[in-house]
């Protein structure tokens, strides 16, 4: 596609008008070295024929907008547009990061109140917006584990707690806070082994790091003796917020017994994701932990709203600025629409759809895990792939009927896995047309498995090679 732009091309043309300078020109206002000789190599074209380029370019991706999303665990629900137009607002979208705080006072009480109702929602009552998105967010909790047992003197609890079911970052996160991983089992039920648990608990546990429901979409139904037993030895429970999404407005982190967690605002609150950023995050935590949360925190003093600094014990900054705050003004316009009820009834449709979905796969696909499960479900291509046809290569075949591929290969401890999120949003029809494709792709595999195997056949980009893609990424078109 760049290089169409640049066919194009024909000289004197442009997309612009550039008005005459107005200031009185300096020679040496730009140093010789950094003044061109020849012009750059750009494209000329009118304004319509880059116009469409760019449209074309566009509607090249997949997104939520364009077409069915059901990306497992990093939920790619839809976006209200009434909050891009909330957050575009001139006295929101002019803010500059180092006006005074009072020139802000209308942006630090939409924070002031979006960390307030935040605290509501997940039972914690001390919040930071700073970090500027959910794996930013788990470092953030993390460090305030190891501040909180440092300023105790508690020097030696230096192992996180992981089970094999948890958010894929979590292992990552806790090594780069400067702790060591300990894995547990999951048992026959997908669920925490609480055998497993006991055997690796001790004077050294710092936190156990827990999505709940987990990666497998399976409540952790054992949660308050889970809670116990990490309690009573002294260690803290670190609550990962990605899949808060499927029990918001019902059970609280706080009231499960969890001292810290993080929010990926987009999973639960519906702002943009995908791309690069930019990301939105709160981390909400006890009060034994409040002292240190990232400074500055948004605060109420004497009537005005104020960033203190003023924090002796704080983990420093985490973030140059605070927060992406257009991320920030869609979740709390998505918050105030819904409400509390409206928040519960996410909840509940999100859990329908996944149920239903699944009950739709399942007489073709295998299913693990045979309870009920919460807002997103895995199922096990290990049928399709006794036929030839991997797990890999039904997702792409997706891809030809204009369905974004779900998450695959895990979590890790299903073989051949997809894991299913239809979100809220998706009507009944569109779950049905998934099925639909999803039972014809598994039709394929048995009388027709090379069209599978060679997926995608229709989409502008063909299959590529991975392998290649990885090691040597070739993102920049070079005339």
């Amino acid at each position: 596609m760049q290089e169409l732009i640049y066919q194009k091309s024909k000289s004197g043309r442009q997309a612009i008008t550039v008005p005459k300078l107005d200031v009185t020109q300096k020679d040496d206002l730009i140093p010789n070295e950094y003044v061109r000789s020849i012009p750059a190599a750009l494209a000329e074209v009118s304004e319509l024929e880059l116009m469409r380029h760019f449209v074309n370019l566009s509607q090249l991706n997949h997104c939520i907008d364009k077409g069915f999303y059901p990306l497992g665990s990093c939920t790619m629900k839809y976006n209200p547009k009434v909050n891009d137009s909330l957050a575009a607002l001139e006295g929101f979208r002019e803010l500059h990061p180092l006006q005074p705080s009072e020139q802000v006072q209308g942006a630090l009480e939409l924070m002031w109140n979006l960390q307030q109702s935040i605290s509501a929602i997940t039972g914690l009552p001390a919040v930071t917006l700073q970090p500027a998105a959910g794996a930013h967010g788990e470092l953030t909790g993390l460090l305030l584990i190891k501040a909180y047992f440092k300023d105790k003197g508690e020097t030696k609890r230096s192992k996180i707690i992981v089970p094999d079911t948890a958010h894929g970052t979590n292992p990552a996160t806790a090594t780069m806070a400067g702790f060591e991983v300990v894995e547990i089992k999951s048992n026959e039920k997908g669920l925490v082994d609480l055998t497993a648990l006991k055997a690796v608990l001790g004077p050294d546990t710092a936190a156990i790091m827990l999505t709940n429901p987990n990666t497998l979409g399976l409540f952790e139904e054992e949660i308050q003796s889970i809670q116990k037993l990490v309690h009573e030895a002294g260690g803290l429970l670190y609550y990962d917020g990605a899949n808060l999404n499927a029990i918001v407005g019902f059970i609280r982190p706080g009231d499960m017994g969890f001292d810290v967690c993080q929010l990926n605002l987009h999973k639960t609150f519906s702002t943009p994701h995908g791309g690069g950023g930019p990301g939105g995050c709160a981390v909400v935590a006890k009060a034994t932990l409040e002292p240190y949360l990232p400074k500055p925190i948004v605060t109420k003093k004497d009537g005005k709203y104020i960033l203190d600094i003023d924090r002796p014990k704080s983990i420093g900054k985490v973030k140059g600025f605070y927060g992406n705050f257009g991320i920030l003004v869609r979740a709390y316009a998505y918050i105030l629409a819904l409400g509390s009820d409206g928040l519960a009834q996410v909840s509940k449709d999100a859990i329908l759809s996944a149920n239903y979905l699944r009950s739709k796969l399942a007489s073709r696909y295998l299913v693990t895990h045979k309870q009920p499960c919460m807002h997103e479900f895995v199922i096990s291509g290990s049928r399709q792939k006794a036929r030839g046809v991997s797990a890999g290569q039904i997702v792409k075949r997706l891809l030809d009927f204009g369905v974004h591929a779900p998450t695959v290969y895990f979590p890790m401890i299903v073989p051949e896995a997809m894991m299913i999120e239809p979100t809220e949003t998706e009507t009944k029809q569109t779950l049905d047309d998934f099925a639909s494709v999803m039972n014809a792709i598994d039709d394929e595999t048995k009388t027709n498995p090379e069209i599978v195997r060679s997926a995608p056949n229709t989409t502008v980009v063909r299959k590529l090679d991975e392998a290649l893609a990885a090691r040597k990424p070739n993102v920049r078109w070079r005339p």
